[in-house]
């Protein structure tokens, strides 16, 4: 009996000892409910970052420009759904971050407009409002790319957030309003809105990553074993959420959305091969677009995006 409750006392505080031996990373991620932004958010909830020894402490932004500083200053370890030109920007100016994972490789953004709009296409925008996140979000620079595309004099605008967005255009602030899966899909089965642009017609969005995960560097090098535990966490919940139903019906309950929905998202919009973290794919054809954008005063080097991606193992 004494000898059961001396092995129950040691296995207790074994399992105390575990328990408090997690290590903490804060975490930011750009617009909550969007599936290729969601892994940090979903796998804590399958319990993968737990078996990893992490515990993630989540700050949800609208967008890359309010989740980038935080990483930058040091108060946030790592910062999700970061575009890349604004990731370019912010290292060319000497901020300590580094890339550490593709968040998504390809796109499934895109802009409408209210039904009633006589906008039909962005042929149509010239002299009319467009808009994105925050300044140095993927969205940002997709903008610019579609207007320098279609020749068009439209006036790209920071709205934030899907919510503000979805106001500002069916208020008519706005003329074109961003969005992506699973935003706006009751609008647009309801015919409230119709998209006139999809960010996947810019040449340099297929097959190259357009947001990556960024890491603060003093952090990432003072626990490279915490940044490796957390990338292996990473992957094993990417390959979970595109494992079978179980994710659905977590990222169902986590974005408010249905099954169909997320069913839906999973298979047309957002596919395996976009939101591996290994795949960073394309950085240095980003480079001329980043510096005509005025991203980047000059072209980054490759031995300058060879320092800026470090992918842990």
């Amino acid at each position: 009996m004494i000898r059961a409750i001396v092995l129950f006392s040691i296995w207790f505080a074994a399992s105390l000892s575990g328990a408090s031996a997690a290590d903490k990373l804060k975490v930011a991620i750009g617009q909550r409910e969007i599936w290729h932004g969601s892994p940090a958010s979903l796998g804590p909830r399958a319990g993968i970052f737990q078996r990893h020894g992490l515990e993630l402490e989540i700050l949800y932004t609208e967008g890359a420009g309010q989740t980038m500083q935080p990483v930058i200053s040091g108060n946030i370890d790592i910062g999700v759904s970061i575009g890349t030109y604004g990731a370019f920007g912010a290292y060319a100016k000497g901020a300590p971050i580094r890339i550490i994972g593709a968040e998504s490789t390809g796109e499934d953004a895109y802009w409408y407009v209210r039904t009633d709009s006589p906008v039909k296409s962005m042929a149509d925008m010239d002299g009319r409002t467009i808009s994105f996140s925050t300044v140095g979000a993927s969205t940002h620079s997709h903008v610019l790319g579609l207007i320098d595309k279609y020749k068009v004099n439209a006036k790209p605008v920071a709205t934030g957030g899907f919510p503000a967005t979805f106001t500002q255009v069916m208020s008519g602030l706005i003329d074109a309003g961003w969005s992506a899966p699973p935003y706006a899909m009751e609008a647009l089965r309801k015919g409230e809105i119709r998209i006139i642009v999809r960010a996947a017609e810019l040449a340099l969005v297929k097959d190259h990553t357009i947001r990556v995960l960024i890491a603060n560097k003093n952090s990432l090098d003072s626990k490279p074993d915490v940044f490796s535990r957390f990338m292996r966490a990473y992957r094993e919940t990417v390959d979970w959420m595109y494992s079978g139903d179980e994710a659905l019906k977590v990222y169902s309950e986590f974005a408010g959305v249905s099954i169909e929905d997320a069913r839906r998202i999973r298979a047309e919009f957002d596919p395996k091969e976009m939101v591996i973290p290994d795949r960073v794919l394309g950085l240095a054809d980003l480079v001329p677009d980043a510096v005509r954008f005025k991203f980047i005063a000059q072209p980054l080097t490759q031995a300058q995006l060879n320092e800026l991606v470090q992918i842990p193992q």
